[in-house]
């Protein structure tokens, strides 16, 4: 080793004691780098869940980094009265000159400390939607949902988000606690409709279709209760109505997974078409001008036919 030490010495010039810590310092790496691989591979064969093992990658290459940090700085800062004396020169030193690093560093702390998402959650940070599929030191990353596809389903881009937008923009999880959502569809029949039997028939068919998802939300909604303030007490589909310019509103309202919105829309509509062809009496309504005679169409008691106004 002196004599390695010694010929690398004549050959750069450098001085022995630098020299001896760049050795040791790659041996130093190797070594954890050797350690980390093993330990992987060991991880590989015995987890066969994706994400159990995404977590155990995680855990494995920063307890690595992290003691690879140690020892390294222990060799080449034994001049300085202690570590902790460079770690603070250190932090000031990039509190300054690398703010936004230190608070992307920050917002990696909250996130792993807080837990507002985790990876395989799918989020809304400001504007940006999608699903959790890396979280590092200082960003994480989403596949994108929504933007130009409708009903959030996955555009196929990968957003980079930096941590420190954790602490600037709103963030919305979709599936933390209660994996469901409330999910609404609305459907217009004309005036001239029986509306009574087409919300009949709308109930119906959305019980048909989701009433499944009511038990399940249930249990999930109690063991949420745990740990979040979550209030709903109703989870059963129902249909409310109202009006609209063009006709009379039925809003069916149930509870859908939340990557599975476009599937049971899809789903639902389709039963809505087949049942509606059945009847003809119902009719879907749309935006249309149509003339209006209320002296021959009209009721007797708003000055229709029969009320005697007009001659």
């Amino acid at each position: 080793m002196n004599s390695l030490i010694t010929w690398l010495q004549t050959l750069t010039g450098l001085e022995g004691v630098i020299l001896n810590n760049i050795l040791t310092s790659i041996a130093t790496v190797l070594v954890l780098w050797l350690l980390q691989t093993l330990l992987l591979w060991l991880v590989q064969r015995r987890v066969t869940d994706t994400k159990q093992y995404y977590r155990w990658r995680k855990v494995i290459t920063y307890t690595a980094v992290a003691i690879g940090t140690l020892l390294v700085g222990q060799v080449w800062l034994e001049g300085l009265t202690s570590l902790a004396t460079f770690f603070g020169l250190l932090s000031a030193g990039l509190a300054i000159a690398l703010a936004d690093l230190v608070t992307g560093l920050a917002g990696w702390i909250f996130i792993l400390v807080r837990r507002p998402f985790e990876v395989g959650d799918r989020i809304e940070i400001g504007e940006h939607r999608g699903d959790v599929i890396d979280l590092r030191p200082f960003a994480f990353s989403l596949v994108e949902i929504g933007n130009w596809v409708d009903a959030d389903q996955s555009t196929g881009r990968i957003i980079h988000v930096p941590n420190g937008r954790i602490f600037k923009d709103h963030l919305g999880n979709y599936t933390q606690g209660f994996d469901y959502i409330w999910h609404e569809l609305p459907v217009m029949v004309t005036f001239e409709s029986n509306w009574e039997k087409a919300k009949a028939i709308l109930n119906e068919v959305v019980v048909e279709n989701t009433e499944q998802l009511s038990d399940s939300a249930a249990r999930r909604v109690r063991m949420a209760a745990r740990r979040y303030y979550i209030l709903f007490s109703k989870f059963t589909p129902i249909v409310y109505t109202s009006v609209a310019d063009s006709g009379v509103v039925l809003t069916m309202r149930f509870l859908c997974l939340a990557r599975r919105r476009r599937g049971v829309s899809e789903q639902v509509w389709e039963a809505v078409l087949r049942e509606f062809a059945k009847h003809d009496d119902i009719d879907l309504a749309y935006p249309t001008q149509r003339m209006f005679n209320n002296r021959l169409e009209g009721k007797p008691e708003a000055g229709g036919r029969g009320s005697g106004v007009g001659g």
